[in-house]
């Protein structure tokens, strides 16, 4: 192999990290024997640093010899003033001290003009790679004004952070398993980023049914035979709906489309618990709290909908008052939501016109200092 640098430095706001970045890094992680990744994030920007840092961390964790560590810079950008450039230098070594990297920096890697400069503020050799963007044709600007356009340029856990968390709720037999199944497969069948999709499951009806089978194996032959109605659930149920509900969503939307279709959150295990259990409970609240935001709730109405007993639901008598209840819920959390009735058809297509709305907001991230 050719002759390697000490220690090559890679520096950037990575808002958000994407494929031309890694290129960057990767460059510099084939030719040197150590590296060191600097994450610089305004304090007004709209992805936390840590969240870039720990992103770009998981992508090299199996390389050591690359190391990841942040600083907020706050400091305005001016390329003809001496003192911003001593200020923003004095960031990243401060930066450099935090990491395990101890020798002085001999290799600059960037793929912006600045570059040159900052290579011989640190007395290192520049690498500059793809200024006109011609093998990565991308950049954070572009990701965070159209991150539909270039989710294939996105690594998992920046898709999880960007993707629309579109949630279906409502009371038993109001349809919200068959809306979700439907939206999910309407948005695929849109094809490009959109036909990565995914429909995360109810995990309570999987714990019921569960627990049914396990009540049936208890009974003796002469006992008769259990069914929903006859079911015990305490809070711990509830704790454990949650937390795998929330483990399996965070999952989907690594995997994921720009709209990941929920049916049910933790949100409204904290219904479903009170309908059980006359109460909420502190874990389920934090768990409901923890959830990433959510950009849409989809209340499914009981009104004209048939109740259909298939041996798990028991609550044809509380579904009015469970709809209420959502209705409190959403309206309390602060996050937009639409209530749906009417037949099959309908609902989806005022639930597609409401998507189609998110998407065409964007997302609205704060533009970088300049």
């Amino acid at each position: 192999m050719s002759a390697r640098f000490a220690h090559g430095l890679v520096i950037g706001k990575f808002y958000p990290p994407h494929s031309g970045h890694h290129f960057l890094i990767r460059s510099a992680a084939d030719a040197c024997e150590a590296v060191t990744v600097v994450v610089m994030a305004a304090g007004h920007e709209s992805i936390p640093l840590a969240d870039r840092v720990a992103w770009i961390g998981e992508h090299w964790a199996g390389e050591p010899h690359v190391a990841v560590v942040g600083v907020v810079d706050d400091l305005a950008v001016d390329y003809d003033s001496d003192a911003a450039w001593d200020g923003h230098v004095a960031l990243m070594r401060q930066a450099l001290a935090t990491g395990p990297h101890a020798s002085d920096v001999d290799a600059v890697f960037s793929s912006e003009p600045y570059g040159t400069e900052l290579a011989r503020r640190f007395g290192a050799a520049p690498v500059l790679l793809d200024l006109d963007r011609g093998t990565f044709a991308v950049s954070g600007t572009k990701v965070r004004a159209d991150p539909v356009a270039h989710w294939d340029e996105i690594e998992p856990p920046v898709r999880a952070w960007l993707a629309r968390r579109v949630v279906v709720v409502g009371a038993e037999s109001t349809g919200t398993t068959t809306l979700s199944r439907d939206l999910a497969d309407a948005l695929r069948a849109r094809g490009g980023p959109h036909a990565l999709t995914r429909w995360v499951p109810e995990y309570g009806r999987e714990l019921t049914v569960a627990k049914l089978a396990r009540a049936r194996g208890l009974a003796g032959p002469d006992m008769p035979r259990p069914t929903v109605a006859d079911l015990d659930w305490d809070d711990a149920d509830f704790e454990l709906v949650a937390r795998r509900q929330n483990r399996t969503e965070q999952h989907a939307a690594r995997a994921g489309g720009p709209v990941l279709v929920c049916d049910t959150d933790a949100l409204a295990t904290t219904v479903w618990q009170e309908r059980y259990r006359d109460r909420t409970t502190g874990p389920v609240r934090d768990l409901a709290r923890a959830m990433p935001p959510r950009a849409l709730y989809l209340l499914t109405s009981d009104e004209g909908v048939p109740f259909d007993d298939d041996g798990l639901r028991d609550g044809e008598h509380l579904r009015g008052w469970m709809t209420e209840r959502f209705r409190e819920v959403l309206t309390a959390s602060g996050v937009e939501w639409l209530e749906l009735d009417g037949d099959r058809a309908a609902r989806l297509t005022r639930a597609l016109a409401a998507v189609d709305r998110l998407l065409a907001e964007g997302w609205g991230m704060a533009d970088p200092l300049g």
